[in-house]
């Protein structure tokens, strides 16, 4: 696809996370990037591009979702795309039409698993047959937690000969916000339920994402548990029903590389103690996004941004036997990491990872990018992956 116009466009550039990555790409990649940006207006895409002091050569293409002509053309003149236009299952789809059956690379910032199931059997075969790789949840949810997994069972088969079939995936620290686009995906994912029940049985089941695979029963993570061998209490984790049915799809998608008989949960810890364990019951009667989520197009400030961070640990085994891997973030994980993390991971795809060892299809970033997106996550996007034990 070299001849194509562009090497990277960016879909949703005039919106908050959109601007966001566009800056980054700019900043971190210059005039070695052929990218564009693109979105509705022209007029509002000039605007934007003059507000954040990006040069005249930052081409701008108009592009709808409502229009699936320029839809086409937009994948068309790409190697690859970046969308934060969501909520997905209100103006995803499209998009990843054009871009499987134009064998056009596709990442998104999806966290909406009912919309993921259905883009998994409509678009398939498309992209397999084109060789476009479309590769949702490239954000906070789910980049470090698959990747975390990823690097721990990597390092388990390495040094001990196999996998651990039990994974805890906890948050140790973290400060900064959801994005109102997640927000806004939880709200219209519950309104789809609302009207088509079965749904919910989606929504539940941490394997809907594994193309008919049904694992064993999960750890239980919706209620405060004790981790004594971690001596903290830990409380339900709002991401965690996205990023796990994401870490099961990536089991599956690499032939079950951790096992058949593979479980995990996610949750935040609090801490030990009479103290751990109230802070623990509190955090489970929050509201998921608090009482006033930001709105799609709001956004922390700059500095609230660099102040932001986490630390993520991911433990298997017990006692002598156990392994901890641990990823961090330099900025706040719902917008400075995830729009460095979505643009690392478009390029991954192009210029890291081949078609003869990633084929065409709908992927998770660990089946598809595994190794070469630790690499480059950890070179450009300040994140870090090391073994704590």
């Amino acid at each position: 696809m070299s001849d194509r116009a562009y090497e990277i466009i960016v879909y949703g550039s005039t919106g908050y996370t959109g601007r966001l990555v566009a800056e980054y790409l700019h900043n971190e990649y210059g005039d070695g990037l052929a990218w564009a940006m693109a979105g509705r207006s022209l007029d509002k895409l000039k605007s934007v591009r003059s507000e954040m002091g990006l040069p005249d050569s930052v081409d701008l293409i108009v592009a709808d979702a409502s229009d699936d002509a320029s839809l086409k053309a937009m994948a068309e003149s790409a190697n690859a795309i970046i969308t934060t236009v969501g909520p997905y299952q209100l103006y995803g789809e499209p998009l990843v039409k054009a871009c499987a059956e134009s064998g056009t690379d596709y990442v998104d910032l999806c966290g909406e698993p009912a919309w993921m199931v259905d883009m998994i059997d409509r678009y398939s075969d498309a992209a397999a047959k084109s060789g476009a790789r479309i590769v949702h949840s490239c954000g906070f949810d789910s980049i470090p937690f698959d990747m975390g997994v990823y690097l721990l069972q990597r390092e388990a088969k390495a040094q001990r000969g196999k996998p651990f079939s039990r994974v805890r995936g906890r948050v140790r620290k973290m400060q900064g916000t959801f994005s109102g686009g997640t927000a806004a995906s939880g709200m219209e994912t519950m309104k789809r339920a609302q009207k088509e029940p079965h749904i919910l049985g989606w929504l539940k089941d941490p394997f809907s994402l594994s193309e008919g695979f049904q694992g064993p029963k999960q750890p239980a993570d919706h209620k405060p548990v004790h981790d004594e061998d971690l001596n903290s209490w830990a409380a339900p984790f709002v991401m965690a029903v996205i990023n796990t049915k994401n870490i099961h799809r990536s089991n599956a998608l690499m032939g079950h590389a951790y096992g058949e008989d593979f479980t995990y949960d996610e949750m935040v810890m609090t801490g030990p103690g009479e103290r751990g364990e109230a802070a623990a019951s509190h955090v489970a009667k929050q509201d998921m996004f608090g009482k006033n989520p930001p709105k799609p197009g709001e956004g922390p400030t700059k500095e609230e941004r660099e102040a932001g961070h986490y630390d993520l640990a991911f433990y298997g085994g017990e006692g002598d036997d156990m392994m901890v891997a641990v990823v961090t973030g330099d900025k706040d994980p719902g917008y400075g990491s995830t729009s460095k993390m979505i643009s690392e991971a478009a390029l991954c795809l192009t210029r890291d990872v081949d078609r003869a060892t990633t084929p065409g299809g709908v992927y998770t970033s660990a089946p598809a990018m595994g190794n070469a997106l630790i690499d480059r996550l950890e070179a450009h996007a300040g994140l870090t992956f090391r073994m704590e034990s």
